[in-house]
């Protein structure tokens, strides 16, 4: 199959914000305007999270879309920690990338929401056994990416935004604006806003799981971190592995 034709069909998932509708979605929707248009799975799976090798942690997610919604639900799992540690998280946004509301919590009872509020994005937690939650307001717009802990998830979301705006395919390969994209980001659990920069390296060979491939490397960078993406230009541009070198730590699609 030609990369083009791998590359329209993505479109529908890497578009701008990497999720606007589905076409089949829409031609249902124009049949009969009383009936919802049925989910449907962008993706789903998990990913092996791995610590010099043994693997400490698992991220169960999906992506779903309907009416031009798109919800991601992952939860995380630490392999030896008690189910108290286990976290969850659920992220709804519309087709143009647009926050509608993010939720995370903790099996101990810590939670906390961002929604949109007039110019703001406003961040509300509740510590495991408080009353009233605590508010911190931020000068963000409603595109912004949230980059939560443990939810590799949302990086592939912001590799299919960055692929979707700065990349398109012309003869056979994809083009990419030169140097990095830089996009702000929420992290919702440290409540700090962070700059961060992506940028297509090319194609590379690297073992998954002891089996040879060759996928897209993207490198993801902030003020002190680096990591390095690998998508599948074959399959949808989903994430499949993710090199956190500094922390010896590599993230991998089961």
């Amino acid at each position: 199959m030609k990369f083009e034709t791998r590359m329209r069909r993505a479109a529908a998932v890497i578009l701008a914000s990497a999720l606007a509708a589905f076409a089949g979605a829409h031609a249902a929707d124009k049949k009969d305007k009383t009936k919802p248009a049925a989910a449907q799975t962008v993706d789903s799976g998990s990913f092996g999270i791995f610590i010099k090798g043994q693997r400490v942690a698992t991220e169960t997610f999906k992506i779903e879309q309907q009416n031009g919604i798109s919800t991601i639900k992952s939860q995380f799992k630490e392999t030896s920690a008690a189910d108290a540690a286990a976290q969850k998280s659920e992220l709804e946004m519309t087709a143009n990338g647009e926050l509608l509301r993010y939720e995370w919590s903790q099996a101990s009872g810590s939670s906390l929401n961002v929604s949109p509020s007039n110019d703001f994005l406003m961040e509300r937690m509740t510590a495991s056994g408080a009353g009233k939650p605590a508010e911190q307001p931020f000068l963000l717009p409603s595109t912004t990416a949230i980059l939560d802990n443990n939810f590799f998830v949302h990086r592939e979301l912001l590799a299919w935004r960055y692929l979707g705006a700065a990349c398109r395919p012309e003869g056979g390969n994809l083009k990419c604006q030169q140097g990095a994209s830089q996009f702000g980001a929420l992290v919702p659990q440290e409540h700090i806003s962070i700059s961060v920069r992506l940028e297509l390296i090319g194609k590379e060979k690297i073992t998954v799981r002891g089996v040879p491939r060759e996928l897209l490397r993207l490198n993801l960078t902030g003020e002190d971190f680096n990591w390095v993406l690998w998508v599948d230009d074959h399959d949808q541009f989903k994430l499949i592995q993710v090199a956190i070198s500094a922390d010896n730590t590599e993230v991998v699609r089961d």
